[in-house]
């Protein structure tokens, strides 16, 4: 790709003008390439804020074997933050135990009904296949005022500093659109990332993986059911939208070049303690892992499975390409709306790819030691599931533990030019504690002040100065459990995140970081 270099600062006098000008007469200010959820999500919290979008897919409607089921609380929030988490929840299923099996016998159940009671709104994990949940998103980008143009696709695309021009093929007709950012959101074989010709480092697991919609004989399974085993995974979640079962596993070395679910109904009803009755579809896959070397090159960015690939140990990936969109979104919208400066854009890689980095090399560890042959993974298997986990689930603690890792609320950004101090047990970067009521305000997607406690005259007059939204909250107990500390402020970014942590509600910090990434806290001319 033919590609010139790039300012991310504006060009001074007459040129700074008339490149203002023209890039505020596009009409679509970022290109979106891939409608899966990560996609979705993206334009849906650019469309909220008032940024024109475009969002394209190559295929022609949303998938239907879709592998991705776990909602994960952090996701619910930042539904939540859009206004539509209640929609979600109604459509799936909060899973009250997960079910571990071996050799067909069940060896430990793990109760997972507010698993998370205390930390969050959603202290569950919901089931929620991702077919059904990219025709929920798709519908309220509709409402949003933005359609999917389904079949078309990116065929080649050049930047510089005016912007991104790309060339995209719709039923076999080619046409050009400009826009100001694009974002290559379109999945593991991402053009966008080959195109910017960036390194996707990690590795493939040898094995082949099969996804499966089913009926299954007997009173409907409400929970998730996992078997465990030396080179063998098999997962079952209920889909509430079709009464049918998701099954999700690894196929048999043995498996002919074009299986199907005959191939593996053999070994996964004993395994499940399942009869199979209907298969609704079957569809199979390979997993990876890797992650993009970079997230950004100028005017173009990667989220989701086009930046990072995980294995599926915890049902991460999904939720993390969510969480990628959601904080990409507000930087976009306000350097496209003048509100910040252009370097803002640079935090979005050195947030998400440091927690990419991690998440992928944990799940491979996590995913690696289940499947071993090994000592290490019979240990796993034979000894510590079926006796030490049922035993910890008892402990708060370390259901606490659990939930903060699998739900994602405990991701931060300490390193980040955004953050900064510490108030309590809370530091710049973390995700705001959820507090009864304190989330509500945050649907107003800007940033603002909260004060747990009493507020001082200088910062409610710097706050209205700066134009910045003031929440004054009375101080409690849950408060102190939440590990914030009375009478402190914090910042709160426009994604949920905190970012200064003012334990003396410290006026020159705060307007130190507005000045110097040039922040209008007030989307409010």
């Amino acid at each position: 790709m033919a590609k010139k270099p790039i300012s991310d600062h504006p060009p001074n006098g007459r040129a700074a003008i008339e490149r203002s000008g023209r890039l505020l007469r596009m009409a679509t200010q970022v290109l979106i390439v891939g409608a899966g959820p990560t996609g979705l999500v993206l334009a849906i919290a650019l469309a909220r804020r008032g940024v024109s979008v475009r969002i394209i897919d190559k295929n022609s409607a949303p998938g239907l074997a879709s592998r991705a089921m776990a909602v994960h609380a952090r996701t619910l929030e930042f539904y939540r933050q859009l206004g539509f988490a209640d929609q979600v929840i109604n459509e799936g299923i909060k899973i009250k135990a997960m079910h571990l099996r071996e050799h067909g016998e069940d060896i430990a159940e793990l109760p997972l009904a507010d698993i998370g009671a205390g930390l969050s709104p959603y202290p569950f994990v919901l089931a929620y296949p991702q077919d059904d949940h990219e025709r929920l998103l798709t519908e309220q980008l509709r409402a949003a005022g933005v359609e999917v143009e389904w079949n078309t696709e990116l065929e080649s695309f050049t930047q510089d500093e005016w912007g991104v021009r790309a060339v995209l093929e719709t039923n076999n007709e080619r046409h050009t659109s400009s826009s100001v950012y694009m974002c290559g959101c379109d999945g593991s074989r991402s053009r966008v990332r080959a195109s910017l010709q960036l390194e996707f480092t990690g590795g493939s697991y040898k094995h082949l993986y099969y996804v499966a919609d089913v009926q299954t004989a007997g009173p409907p399974n409400q929970d998730l059911v996992g078997h465990l085993g030396a080179q063998t995974f098999a997962l079952m979640l209920p889909v509430r939208s079709r009464g049918m079962q998701r099954l999700i596993g690894i196929m048999p070395e043995d498996a002919p070049a074009y299986p199907s679910f005959e191939d593996v109904r053999p070994t996964l009803e004993p395994l499940l303690g399942i009869q199979v009755e209907q298969v609704n579809w079957f569809s199979t896959y390979r997993v990876h892992h890797r992650v993009a070397s970079r997230f950004r090159v100028d005017r173009c960015f990667l989220a989701g499975d086009a930046a990072h690939i995980h294995s599926p140990a915890g049902g991460q990936g999904m939720n993390t390409g969510i969480g990628d969109a959601i904080n990409l979104a507000w930087k976009m919208a306000h350097v496209l709306q003048g509100r910040a400066d252009h370097a803002l854009l640079d935090t979005y890689e050195a947030e998400r790819i440091v927690f990419a980095r991690k998440l992928v090399t944990t799940t491979d560890r996590a995913f690696q030691l289940i499947v071993s042959q090994g000592a290490g993974g019979q240990l796993l298997r034979g000894w510590l599931l079926p006796h030490v986990f049922p035993m910890l689930s008892g402990f708060t603690a370390a259901r606490r533990t659990l939930f903060k890792t699998l739900s994602q609320v405990m991701v931060h950004y300490p390193d980040s030019v955004l953050s900064g101090g510490r108030a309590g047990e809370i530091i710049g970067g973390d995700r705001l504690p959820w507090v009864p009521d304190n989330f509500s305000p945050l649907q107003t997607l800007d940033w603002q002040l909260h004060v747990y406690g009493d507020t001082a005259p200088m910062l409610a007059a710097a706050a209205q100065a700066m134009r910045v939204p003031l929440r004054s909250f009375p101080w409690s107990e849950a408060a102190e459990q939440a590990g914030l500390l009375q009478d402190a402020a914090y910042l709160v970014r426009p994604d949920m995140h905190v970012a200064l942590a003012l334990p003396r509600q410290e006026v020159d910090v705060l307007q130190e970081l507005a000045a110097r990434l040039r922040l209008r806290f007030s989307g409010d001319i």
